[in-house]
């Protein structure tokens, strides 16, 4: 079995990325996907980590994405080229802005921490939490450590959610090329999340389509029966790859490693063609680079 949503503490997730693929390995998993949000900090340590326990990782990230009137739209961007020059410090930029957002989150918090006679976080205690791109888990945990929630979930509705700050977004098209560009493949994440008017999400993954888009994570924690059977037909007229992954961060109690929704498992057939188009992109990308020899 498979998992190709995975998230670990260099993001929103709680769990490092050796503790992560540990848990993989207990699961039975055989492959897995590190794709934390706008950052691929953890990605070689779970390489490592997977070499070790025997289980097979792909280079994945995460993008925030707006396109249209739709705001953080989340595209996963598969067997990228971690050593991309570009890619880098596209992600560094956005990491920038990532760890200002988190900052302000909490300076609102500790507001709201004032008016309850409570004494304030230090940036020091939420920062221990993350490997590499602080997240509102890593605050989320300081609150729970402090003893100001009773879990990650009462956190995040008691201080994060109250406290937030937008995010800032990715335009689709380029966020597109950008995966595309360093040889990755684009797969739009839990579709279902964007809108489910499945007719508007139809046209909607229709336009991506064209725009660059190489497959949907149908299998997911967020849709239902009926949707992944819409998803998976959209995917299939369309030509598009079909993947699948739990989305785990290690903080809602009922999403599981290596599950979707009602337990499913994600099969091992659903990998070979997700390779298979990345190795025609690098194909594709080495004949038309100006340097290849014979050219």
């Amino acid at each position: 079995m498979i998992d190709l949503h995975l998230h670990s503490s260099c993001s929103d997730g709680v769990l490092s990325p050796a503790e992560l693929l540990a848990k993989a390995k207990q699961a039975g998993l055989t492959s897995v996907a590190l794709c934390d949000h706008d950052t691929i900090a953890g990605v070689k340590a779970a390489m490592i980590a997977g070499e070790q326990a025997g289980v097979n990782v792909i280079a994945g990230v995460e993008l925030s994405v707006c396109y249209q009137t739709f705001s953080d739209v989340h595209l996963l961007g598969y067997c990228i080229d971690l050593d991309s020059p570009e890619l880098l410090e596209r992600l560094k930029t956005f990491a920038l802005r990532r760890s200002n957002r988190n900052l302000e989150i909490i300076a609102a918090v500790n507001k709201l921490l004032q008016q309850e006679g409570r004494a304030p976080l230090t940036t020091e205690e939420v920062t221990i939490h993350a490997d590499g791109v602080m997240g509102r888990p890593h605050i989320a945990r300081a609150l729970l450590l402090r003893g100001y929630a009773n879990s990650m979930e009462d956190s995040f509705s008691r201080y994060l959610i109250p406290c937030d700050v937008p995010k800032t977004y990715w335009p689709m098209e380029d966020a597109l090329q950008t995966i595309r560009r360093n040889g990755g493949v684009a797969v739009l994440a839990h579709p279902t999340s964007i809108t489910c008017d499945l007719k508007q999400l139809g046209n909607l993954i229709e336009e991506l389509h064209g725009l660059g888009l190489d497959g949907l994570e149908v299998y997911n924690n967020l849709a239902t029966e009926a949707e992944m059977q819409f998803l998976q037909n959209t995917a299939r007229r369309l030509g598009l790859l079909i993947t699948g992954g739990s989305d785990f961060h290690g903080i809602e109690e009922q999403v599981q490693i290596g599950k979707g929704r009602g337990g499913i498992r994600f099969a091992e057939a659903l990998l070979p063609p997700l390779l298979r188009c990345a190795a025609e992109r690098r194909s594709e990308q080495l004949s038309t680079c100006p340097c290849t020899p014979g050219s």
